[in-house]
């Protein structure tokens, strides 16, 4: 069996891996999301966006999100890779104003592969870096994540890869990131490894890699799952769309917890959250410490 990471402590927030699985929503300040949520659209002020963002960010720290993952850049299959200027245009004011109007504990998370952008991102408050790229995507990313000593998300992008059996292609992709990322000064317990599910990879290897998630266990750092809403569940519950794919994801998340993930990023907190809460019950072996009352419920409730 795997051991537990060692907790992810910087600034004022604390991570404890293995204990319960911590709840990422997601906050997409762009026009063309795949998953159909994006804040983003011409008829809109920038004033109103960021009131959309902070009230959407708001709502899921209510409903039991520990972090806040925002992005400016569209990551679906075949978007046009987006100007400096304008992403930074999108994310900033909405990080900025949620640094301000969140609870301090909450986790606010830049998702981009420019440095430019991670560095204004952490200089308005954010304090984690959630790159698809895994610190490739920009020459100065690893300096500077190294530099603000914040937790980083490589994730296993297969896109353009030259792929054999994919749960070893992921597993070997992640494991020169984070080789690459202590080569560069990042500490190793400040690196979140995430399989890159739909990131060039197919239906049926997405679900290979969720048959067999807990093998990357063994590169001994902590798990985030990005299932949310992806092509595949619609694909396998015969071609539903992004908003009609809720249960699909949550079977995923919880056999993702089952596998040893850490962190599972979602557009759906209110239900995720009784996801998540239930297979923890099940999987954690705390599973009493997150409600001392339910030890004294009749046993046949």
């Amino acid at each position: 069996m795997q051991s537990v990471p060692s907790p992810t402590v910087w600034g004022n927030h604390r991570l404890d891996w293995g204990q319960h699985t911590y709840v990422m929503g997601i906050v997409n300040v762009t026009p063309d999301s795949f998953s159909g949520d994006g804040l983003v659209d011409a008829s809109r002020s920038q004033d109103e966006i960021i009131h959309r963002a902070v009230t959407q960010a708001q709502n899921y720290v209510v409903e039991g999100a520990a972090m806040i993952d925002v992005g400016g850049e569209s990551t679906r299959p075949g978007a046009a890779p987006l100007a400096l200027e304008q992403e930074l245009s999108r994310v900033i004011p909405v990080i900025h104003t949620l640094s301000i109007t969140l609870p301090k504990e909450t986790i606010i998370s830049i998702d981009t592969y420019k440095a430019e952008v991670a560095k204004q991102a952490l200089d308005a408050g954010a304090s984690l870096v959630n790159d698809i790229s895994a610190l490739r995507g920009d020459p100065h990313m690893a300096a500077l994540v190294s530099e603000y000593r914040v937790p980083v998300v490589l994730m296993a992008n297969m896109r353009n890869y030259q792929k054999r059996e994919i749960v070893s292609d992921v597993t070997r992709y992640l494991s020169s990131s984070i080789d690459y990322a202590l080569s560069a000064g990042i500490p190793w317990d400040n690196l979140i490894i995430d399989p890159g599910i739909g990131f060039g990879t197919t239906p049926a290897e997405n679900l290979t890699l969720l048959r067999r998630l807990g093998e990357l266990r063994v590169l001994g750092r902590p798990i985030l799952l990005g299932t949310s809403r992806k092509s595949t569940i619609g694909i396998v519950l015969g071609g539903l769309p992004a908003g009609e794919r809720l249960e699909g994801g949550a079977a995923t998340i919880a056999l993702g917890i089952a596998q040893g993930t850490d962190i599972v990023r979602v557009h759906d907190v209110h239900a995720m959250m009784r996801v998540v809460k239930m297979t923890d019950a099940i999987v954690r072996t705390n599973w009493q410490s997150f409600d001392p009352s339910i030890q004294n419920q009749e046993k046949n409730t």
